[in-house]
């Protein structure tokens, strides 16, 4: 068996059991208007978190993602607000800054050979500081094309409303497995994660690598903060406080590897819905405090990171074991 894929298996099984003892308790937890509630509401973190799935398995971090999120929002609502600019091109120049934003960061990772850690926070200060210039204050957006996308949804059948921003999340969960699966790209991002001499003989070129997956992390954050000001039909210098570490909490509970070079990103997807079944058995159950979600989360963290530790070691034994 491949021991790699173990923490993956682990994320499938632990979120069908938890599914099953949330419908056990509450039948209604397997209806199509909870599942596509699921998919909504969690709609923009799964988008961020394929991003920093690719980051991490590169080896590296991206802690500017929450706040890149925040501005996408403040400069959405505030374009639109003083602009005539259809909402569509407003998407589109905010992708091209989003993503010129993470290839700047992945620049500054591999000339100057600083920390992602360092340079991502930098950059995570740097975006919530231009999404407060923009407008410190909730800004409504009221276009037309906006009510036109929140009003957006096929209905399945037992009458559960799949929104748009849920199947954009699932099409980008799929375009990231391909990338990360069956591309040349995606494998030297994970020779670049097992490793500088993995990658050299890979013969992968790291400076291109490494910009081009803070890039595509940029521009899913870009992305996420569209989905999220269709969510919440607003800009908000303050909003997704900390996303970045739920998204990495969300990368790890589906099974990739902290420390780069190992992991799904289908993983990813079961990880998120994994947090997003928390939160809704929370609210079912209705006496419990949201801090649970937070505790469980934690709790589901230690263990996999536990899990990928022992991994870890039973690969070095068997390679040690080769070896003599």
């Amino acid at each position: 068996m491949n021991t790699r894929a173990l923490p993956l298996y682990a994320t499938i099984v632990i979120f069908l059991i938890a599914y099953a003892i949330c419908w056990l308790q509450f039948p209604a937890m397997l209806s199509t208007r909870v599942i596509g509630n699921l998919l909504t509401d969690n709609a923009y973190l799964g988008i961020v978190a394929v991003g920093m799935t690719l980051v991490i398995l590169s080896g590296g971090i991206d802690l500017s993602v929450g706040s890149v999120i925040a501005f996408s929002g403040v400069f959405i609502a505030v374009m639109l607000r003083d602009s005539s600019l259809h909402p569509l091109v407003v998407f589109a120049m905010l992708l091209a800054l989003t993503t010129a934003f993470g290839a700047a960061m992945g620049f500054l990772i591999h000339r100057l050979a600083m920390p992602a850690f360092i340079v991502t926070l930098a950059g995570m200060f740097l975006a919530r500081g231009a999404a407060y210039m923009l407008s410190i204050d909730s800004v409504p957006i009221t276009h037309p094309f906006y009510e036109t996308m929140q009003d957006t949804y096929w209905l399945m059948p037992g009458k559960g409303r799949l929104r748009l921003i849920g199947v954009l999340m699932l099409l980008t969960v799929l375009a990231g497995m391909v990338i990360a699966h069956k591309t040349r790209f995606g494998a030297s991002v994970y020779a670049l994660g097992g490793g500088e001499a993995a990658a050299r003989l890979m013969g992968v070129r790291q400076g291109r690598t490494t910009v081009l997956v803070y890039a595509f992390s940029g521009c899913m954050a870009g992305l996420s903060g569209i989905v999220f000001s269709i969510y919440t039909g607003s800009g908000y210098s303050l909003a997704t406080v900390g996303t970045e570490l739920t998204a990495i909490a969300a990368v790890v509970i589906g099974g990739t590897l902290l420390t780069g070079g190992a992991g799904y990103m289908f993983g990813t997807l079961i990880g998120v819905l994994t947090m997003g079944l928390i939160q809704t058995y929370i609210v079912f159950d209705g006496t419990l405090s949201s801090w649970w979600t937070k505790i469980v989360i934690g709790i589901l963290l230690l263990v996999f990171i536990l899990l990928q530790k022992g991994l870890l070691k039973l690969s070095q034994s068997r390679l040690a074991g080769g070896v003599s």
